[in-house]
């Protein structure tokens, strides 16, 4: 876990019927969030199973070495990860929803950006299954634009899931033993039938500068019928942070 609650405040304001959080980490904390983080980051980029076969058979210098190979080198896509690797956090230890595929797993390659819904959560609600579908940004310095692309995004497949999203998450789901909620989403993709208000949507900006008035606005703005979440993940040393993130991951990979 990323221990949000051990490093972050957060606030919830009600805009109309929909949430935004306004989550920003405390100056004095940062390490303690800078560890968490690295501490469950190659999660994110390798599956445990490799990494203890590599592990087992090549040792620690090259299991360090395969969690290396797997990070993006460039500061934008570290960007973009850390985004999407603090939505997943969000998700899991602040909503109902639940994520439990790592997607940057299945990356064609690390310095290339991954296509498709960056967060898709699911939670089941007296035997129905819910469906969140979350955009994630980041940048240190976030203007509207970012959001109308955000909101491009989750307007896609008529403001649902990608069915090609869905049955890639099943299989995943499938083979890590979870065979119920694998046919949930298997039929529901099969099926086509999912209804808006079964979904809903997340936007997620992590960013050096406060967003939350850009967010408010544009949650006001938002003209549809899927109930929406906005959070804006407030760091003002948004560039160095994540630089000290991955440099963590670095370091405690290569520790003897």
């Amino acid at each position: 876990m990323a221990k949000l609650d051990t490093w972050c405040d957060a606030a919830t304001t009600d805009v109309g019927v929909h949430k935004l959080y306004a989550i920003t980490g405390k100056a004095n904390h940062l390490p303690i969030g800078r560890d968490a983080i690295a501490a469950i980051m190659p999660d994110h980029y390798v599956t445990a199973h490799e990494l203890v076969h590599v592990l087992n058979r090549r040792g620690k210098v090259k299991s360090a070495g395969l969690i290396e190979q797997r990070l993006p080198q460039t500061t934008r896509l570290r960007s973009g990860d850390l985004g999407e690797i603090l939505g997943t956090a969000f998700v899991n230890e602040l909503t109902d929803f639940r994520i439990g595929v790592n997607r940057l797993q299945w990356r064609d390659h690390r310095n290339m950006a991954m296509r498709g819904d960056d967060l898709i959560g699911f939670f089941v609600d007296a035997n129905e299954l819910k469906f969140l579908k979350g955009e994630a940004k980041s940048g240190a310095n976030m203007t509207a634009a970012t959001l109308t692309k955000a909101r491009a995004g989750l307007s896609t497949f008529d403001e649902r899931p990608s069915p090609h999203a869905l049955l890639f998450l099943a299989e995943k789901y499938l083979a890590a033993g979870d065979e119920d909620l694998s046919d949930r989403i298997t039929d529901a993709a099969l099926d086509n039938d999912i209804k808006l208000e079964q979904v809903t949507h997340l936007m997620f900006t992590l960013t050096g500068n406060d967003v939350t008035g850009l967010l408010t606005t544009e949650l006001q703005g938002y003209a549809g019928d899927v109930g929406q979440i906005a959070v804006n993940f407030h760091l003002p040393t948004h560039q160095a942070f994540i630089a000290e993130v991955y440099a963590t991951v670095i370091a405690n990979a290569r520790q003897p």
